[in-house]
């Protein structure tokens, strides 16, 4: 019992009961005649689409602004790197590209303004970022109306004005790091070697700014902010760093879901994306003070498999479905479990 309730504590509650379902529902598959196989490429396949956004959650947490829950700044920056680069016609690579590019300025611009406002609220950083998130989507609600798009693929086919609520990227980038170096193993499963291989290096330049002098002084300020000060630090700008970063990796994160998923989600899609993102680092065993690589890519494998596996395991084996309660459940719980902890911890001190 004793070495049972250590490997609790070390793993973590939630990953521990999150990988335990996720292994029932593995070992209820054939029963529910549900193909092995095609289950693990959907978690491999959902893990490609999420794991930037989960990713980017990292900077902001080791400064010490908490969890990005206004993560749709960035994924507006990238919709709107998209939807210009689709509106000019660009396909292929180099259409994917100057998406990357735009949606790289934009976020660098947004995640600035952004900085400026968490900056302005210590203390306070995911209230406030929650109602920035939603702010801005609610805004962008107006624009996709108001903004010039002319490419008749992304507008309303009735009014000609206005971007549809869903636009397709077949013909522009579909798929196009998922196919890249992929292969199969049997008839079911791809693995998407382009989009890990992205992924990898994405996570490797993280890795290493966190190594840098840059990114060890971001971390001191997250973990002692008066040591870092009587160290010389500026803590606003170190913050500023995460936050640029933090959102940058957003949009980037967006170009990889919708490149993967085959649309673009605009209006209300963005809402409440940054949920599941949160709810994957947490399961990683990421706390709000202090996440790793490693965390990003145990929680989004836990998290994408449970969602995977949910709807097909269970709803075949009760005839009903309830996967949609099993998600939401294990998102809102796993993010009410970590800042419950929090406040505990901190009464504790």
């Amino acid at each position: 019992m004793e070495q049972i309730k250590k490997f609790i504590e070390r793993a973590g509650l939630p990953r521990v009961v999150i990988g335990i379902l996720l292994l029932v529902l593995f070992s209820l598959a054939p029963t529910a005649q549900v193909r092995i196989d095609t289950s693990l490429n959907d978690i491999v396949k959902r893990f490609a689409m999420n794991a930037t956004l989960a990713l980017a959650m990292v900077p902001m947490v080791q400064s010490g602004c908490g969890l990005n829950f206004g993560i749709p700044i960035g994924i507006v920056a990238g919709l709107l790197g998209s939807t210009v680069a689709m509106n000019a016609g660009l396909q292929g690579w180099f259409g994917f590209g100057a998406a990357m590019l735009l949606t790289i300025l934009l976020g660098a611009l947004f995640g600035y303004g952004y900085g400026l406002i968490l900056n302005r609220v210590k203390g306070e950083e995911m209230t406030i970022a929650l109602y920035v998130g939603f702010s801005i989507v609610s805004f962008m609600c107006i624009w996709w109306l108001l903004l010039p798009y002319k490419n008749p693929v992304m507008i309303w086919g009735y009014g000609g004005e206005g971007l549809r609520t869903t636009i397709t990227t077949e013909g522009y980038w579909l798929n196009i790091l998922d196919d890249f170096l992929a292969f199969r193993i049997g008839r079911y499963f791809k693995f998407p070697t382009g989009s890990i291989l992205f992924i990898a290096l994405l996570c490797g330049m993280v890795w290493a700014f966190f190594h840098t002098k840059t990114g060890t002084a971001v971390t001191a300020v997250g973990s002692n902010p008066d040591f870092a000060r009587a160290s010389g630090v500026s803590i606003d700008r170190m913050r500023m760093h995460s936050v640029i970063m933090s959102t940058v990796l957003g949009g980037i994160g967006i170009l990889m879901y919708q490149q993967s998923y085959g649309f673009i989600q605009l209006y209300l899609g963005p809402l409440y994306m940054s949920f599941p993102a949160v709810a994957a680092l947490l399961i990683g065993g990421a706390s709000i003070h202090k996440a790793t690589i490693t965390n990003v890519v145990v929680g989004t494998l836990l998290y994408q498999g449970i969602v995977a596996m949910t709807p097909s395991v269970i709803n075949s084996l009760i005839q009903s479905d309830i996967s949609d309660v099993i998600r939401i459940i294990s998102t809102h719980g796993i993010i009410l479990y970590a800042l419950t902890m929090s406040i505990s911890h901190k009464g504790k001190k």
